[in-house]
């Protein structure tokens, strides 16, 4: 075989530098653990000063999903996990899409075989035995058959798949970042299958092919890939190629026994969009799925991506799988929530805020104002504030509490009083409220609550709402809350 090719590829790779890639597959959506991977690999990339690569993995033709690219891409944008190479912006060593270098796997494939770490097999297998690579090599006559009779097999157009030749005996030993040395009896391993029948490869050969043209130094994926990590190995040592650094991550878990799965209703990081958490918190909490920091960092929770550039290492990954959370996420949002300027909050809230209240006379940066310190979620949002379009039919038993000593007769007194007081405000400010009922509780020597209460329940009729009595009737208006007023006193 003329060997010009391999050394032209071989003079493009990018050397001297950390590259590491993310490499999904277009499959419709990007689950948390995805997600992770795509966090670890860019942490590992911006933490060196190394190249981060998107790569599209679409070998497996027949799980493509209309739209998934684009999800890909999207994700990553909103999630500030810029690439410096990928099928979008080119590089070194594109093409970027695994089915745009069909033509070097194929390429790869034979020049294996004739190194001696692969062979033509002509035997009958169903197309899920070739994905698998299931299959007892012992009993395998073409692992063995001679290069004449391969040639008049080839010659003659026989279908055949490219199988690993895996060693009769002995070990292999790989080592892991995570998991340190891990040695297989070579008898275990099965002869899996690199090139298909149709000329694409299995994702196993695809990976190591592509991993080593493009210069990858650290490879991030999922520990359910442990298992084929004495595979590859064995890949890189029949090419005399260096082995990169493996980082096997242990599985995301919704319970203690089983794995988050989109088909058991998990969430993908766009469902938790829609969910109402935001991309800051989503990536921070995601960052604590199997990964913690050291020293005097131990305990800190809360990360900028800028931050975990900075303190992300690799010796804070877990080998015990991480379970996903839902109230601890919940608790991340709530503090990254808080922590939005003012405007920043209001501008992401407006859309759920508009879900209920559409009266344009309302000011939503006063609603947003109220809703910011009491909400985890941002879907929490619309339940909150829906009585300010539309009181509710609310039952009387609301104006009883205990704590404010109100029962319907002192707030059919307290409403009494206030309405009067309201009506005569030269200035519907909400300070001028506040000073107003205030010296109105005091003139009737009760206590604030005692008036305060009664003032919210029949201008929200609601017992739990984002603001007081106060900040509820300035945002409503001096007309509508004196009518709410009226029509909770008539209740009374």
């Amino acid at each position: 075989m003329d060997l010009t090719y391999f050394e032209d590829m071989e003079s493009k790779i990018p050397r001297g530098k950390v590259r590491t890639r993310f490499a999904p597959s277009p499959t419709g959506y990007m689950h948390v653990g995805n997600l992770r991977t795509a966090l670890y690999t860019w942490l590992i990339a911006r933490g060196n000063d190394g190249t981060f690569i998107l790569r599209i993995e679409d070998t497996d033709q027949t799980r493509q999903v209309e739209g998934a690219v684009e999800v890909i891409y999207r994700t990553m944008a909103e999630c500030g996990l810029s690439h410096d190479e990928g099928p979008d912006v080119g590089g070194p060593v594109a093409p970027y899409i695994q089915s745009q270098r069909r033509d070097t796997y194929g390429r790869y494939a034979r020049r294996l075989v004739e190194l001696g770490g692969a062979y033509y097999c002509f035997c009958e297998k169903t197309e899920s035995e070739e994905d698998s690579g299931e299959f007892d090599r012992a009993a395998d006559p073409c692992r063995c058959m001679s290069c004449q009779a391969v040639q008049e097999r080839l010659d003659a157009g026989a279908p055949f798949v490219i199988r690993q030749k895996i060693p009769d005996s002995g070990t292999t030993t790989f080592h892991d970042a995570v998991f340190g040395d891990i040695t297989v009896e070579n008898g275990t391993l099965d002869d899996q299958v690199l090139l298909k029948r149709d000329g694409l490869p299995t994702y196993n050969f695809a990976n190591v092919i592509d991993d080593h043209l493009m210069g990858i130094t650290h490879v991030v994926r999922g520990s359910e890939y442990l298992a084929s990590a004495p595979k590859y190995n064995l890949l890189y040592e029949a090419f005399g190629w260096d082995v990169p650094t493996y980082v096997h991550c242990s599985p995301v878990m919704r319970d203690a026994q089983n794995k988050m799965s989109k088909r058991h209703g998990d969430p993908s990081y766009e469902d938790l969009k829609a969910q109402g958490y935001l991309t800051e918190a989503i990536l921070n909490y995601v960052a604590l799925l199997g990964w913690s920091p050291k020293g005097e960092l131990a305990e800190q929770e809360i990360f900028s991506l800028d931050e975990l550039v900075k303190v992300f290492d690799l010796t804070g990954v877990s080998k015990s799988p991480a379970i996903f959370d839902r109230a601890k996420l919940d608790h991340f949002n709530a503090v990254y929530l808080r922590e939005l300027a003012p405007d920043r909050f209001h501008e992401v809230a407006l859309p759920y805020i508009r879900q209920t209240v559409q009266n344009e006379q309302y000011d939503t940066s006063a609603i947003a104002a109220l809703l910011q310190a009491r909400c985890e979620k941002l879907t929490d949002i619309p339940e909150k504030v829906d009585f300010f379009d539309a009181l509710p039919d609310y039952d009387t038993a609301l104006y009883t509490n205990k704590k404010s000593k109100t029962d319907p007769e002192i707030s059919r007194r307290m409403l009494t009083e206030v309405i009067p007081v309201l009506e005569s405000l030269p200035d519907w400010s909400a300070e001028s409220i506040h000073d107003a009922l205030v010296s109105l509780a005091e003139r009737l020597a009760v206590k604030n609550a005692t008036l305060m209460w009664p003032v919210r329940i029949a201008v929200s009729g609601k017992a739990v709402t984002p603001g007081g009595a106060v900040e509820l009737c300035h945002i409503l208006g001096r007309d509508e809350t004196l009518r709410r007023l009226r029509n909770g006193l008539a209740r009374l």
